[in-house]
């Protein structure tokens, strides 16, 4: 790589493209006005130092970005590199510039994916509009989640069995196929495992069914001890799709003896037998990042899931304090994780990488599904205030809106006691861990619970005690606090504003397709959402620009002809 940058556009181009496009172009626009985020020294690490010089990786994510931003194909991508005007002013080239093949940006997403530079584009273009005071710490942002479905088929525990074993026997035939031929009956597993494993193909006969499944659990085992034996290659081991199949073997099947003392793979039961988590089960072979997830009752699906903040200034608050124009609602951080991490689980990384930019919020607006007062208390020291709902007080009490909650408990923190309804103080205080976050448990003594006369109201418990299990101090207030708030009708009319992140979300969707995974595992799936998002940005941007980004309130002539009619 030699790094340059953006070429200088052709005086004939430039001519052209303006001739063609009077008003300017989505493309022709961000080459005016975001040439030098498209740089390519930020890339000079994923490239080598000899050899015959390559495309231009500042060129090549401008590409990408603008094939996000119209939701193209490769193919396409490349053809529009040739035959757009606008797209050659963008890249800078001539007008009879042949472009470049194809497969030439696959081969870019990786390299970026294999060199952790899948944010690279959207981290500058963040930076250049923190330059431009379009986005800055302190405001209000929001964050929400959507699921990914991964680009890989949907395999059930039979079909995953056999496919795995497939994919094991493909990768040996092409790289050790004398060693294959020596430790299996090659027409007889060629009959098997030809065509690929599909439901629609097995036998209607569960009976049958169940027999295949063990087939395959067997061959599988067999592949792999002759795969670990020890005069088996040591370098075969290395292979990804053997290392897959055991991991598939050993969370489908299970070998035992039966009574005649013959050695049994058998399949796995979920009830009895157990099944891995759905964090660390495989979905599938070809995707072992990949995992199957629920949303609700409804919502069921195998991939990923990504989190997307944005600003969210109104644009009344942004104007009343600026004085000028209220700036767009810019993506600020893009996080995909596998699809069995709650969103809450994000959050936290979420609120780090906000405040390494330098685009920390001061009020974050989420639907997390429940932040821990560890989290809430975590957040106000980074000077982000969450404005998300908590789970209120779980109890007994509180559920039945009778009684004494925790809340009607006085706690002397100093003392380390808390004083009841009825005056009388707990007993023990002790500090414990609990699901490896910090707690206190608090005891009352039975000889001052069972002859009070509110014991009724207060416990249910068979030994006659109250008992209150709270966190420390700072993370307890910061809860109280939050249960208290959001009960307000101010805190509900305030917390309406993270609605609109579910517009940001279908237009991920309807732009660029976020929800259909194009690549197959994590690392290029980040790519693939750091580029979308990185490609709402700049047509955002381009709205704002052009002056389209103003929202105007619909009306139609029924409300018009209402209106003259009652003049």
């Amino acid at each position: 790589m030699r790094p340059k940058g953006l070429p200088e556009v052709p005086e004939q181009t430039a001519a052209v493209a303006r001739a063609a496009f009077p008003r300017g172009s989505l493309a022709m626009r961000v080459r005016d006005r975001l040439a030098e985020v498209f740089a390519d020294e930020p890339f000079a690490d994923a490239f080598g130092v000899r050899g015959a010089p390559g495309l231009s990786p500042g060129v090549l994510c401008l590409v990408t970005v603008l094939q996000f931003a119209e939701d193209l194909t490769d193919r396409q991508a490349a053809a529009m590199a040739v035959r757009a005007i606008d797209w050659k002013y963008a890249l800078g080239t001539e007008l009879t510039d042949t472009g470049f093949d194809a497969s030439v940006l696959s081969r870019f997403r990786a390299r970026l994916a294999r060199h952790g530079m899948e944010r690279v584009v959207f981290d500058r273009l963040l930076e250049h509009c923190k330059v431009e005071g379009l986005v800055a710490a302190g405001g209000k942002q929001r964050t929400d989640s959507t699921h990914v479905i991964s680009a890989v088929r949907d395999l059930n525990r039979m079909e995953l069995a056999g496919e795995s074993v497939r994919a094991a026997l493909e990768a040996l035939a092409v790289a050790a196929p004398s060693w294959l031929a020596g430790q299996v009956d090659v027409a007889e597993f060629a009959h098997r495992y030809g065509p690929r494993v599909d439901g629609w193909r097995m036998p209607s006969s569960q009976t049958k069914r169940d027999r295949l499944a063990q087939v395959f659990g067997q061959d599988a085992l067999a592949l792999c001890r002759a795969v670990w034996a020890p005069d088996a290659p040591e370098w075969i081991r290395g292979i990804e799709t053997l290392r897959l199949l055991r991991q598939v073997l050993v969370q489908t099947y299970y070998v035992h003896t039966d009574t005649r003392g013959r050695e049994v793979v058998k399949k796995r039961d979920a009830d009895d037998e157990g099944v891995p988590p759905g964090q660390l089960r495989l979905a599938s072979h070809y995707d072992p990042d990949a995992r199957w997830a629920a949303k609700g009752e409804e919502l069921f699906w195998m991939g990923y899931k990504v989190h997307l903040t944005e600003t969210c200034d109104t644009p009344a608050e942004a104007e009343a304090e600026a004085g000028v124009r209220a700036a767009p609602n810019l993506i600020t951080d893009v996080f995909t994780t596998d699809a069995t991490v709650p969103d809450v689980k994000a959050t936290g990384p979420v609120q780090r990488r906000l405040a390494e930019h330098g685009v920390k919020p001061g009020e974050h607006y989420l639907d997390s599904g429940y932040p821990s007062a560890d989290l809430i208390t975590t957040a106000l020291e980074r000077g982000i205030r969450m404005v998300t709902p908590v789970l209120l007080d779980h109890s007994a009490q509180a559920k039945a809106h009778t009684g004494f909650d925790k809340n009607a408990f006085a706690i002397d923190w100093k003392a380390r006691q808390v004083r009841c309804p009825a005056g009388k103080r707990s007993a023990h205080w002790n500090p414990v861990k609990q699901h490896g976050a910090d707690a206190i448990v608090i005891t009352f003594s039975v000889l001052t619970c069972r002859p009070c006369l509110f014991r009724k109201q207060c416990t249910s418990s068979a030994l006659g005690r109250r008992m209150l299990t709270l966190r420390p101090r700072e993370p307890h207030e910061a809860l109280v606090r939050a249960r208290s708030e959001q009960k307000t009708e101010t805190w509900k009319a305030k917390y309406a504003l993270r609605a609109g992140v579910e517009g940001t979300i279908n237009q991920a969707l309807d732009i660029t397709g976020m929800r259909r995974a194009r690549y197959r595992g994590l690392p290029k799936v980040r790519l693939q959402h750091s580029f979308s998002a990185t490609a709402l940005n700049v047509i955002r941007l381009d709205a704002y620009w052009t002056g389209h980004d103003q929202h105007h309130t619909r009306s139609n002539r029924l409300k018009h002809l209402a209106y003259r009619l009652t003049a």
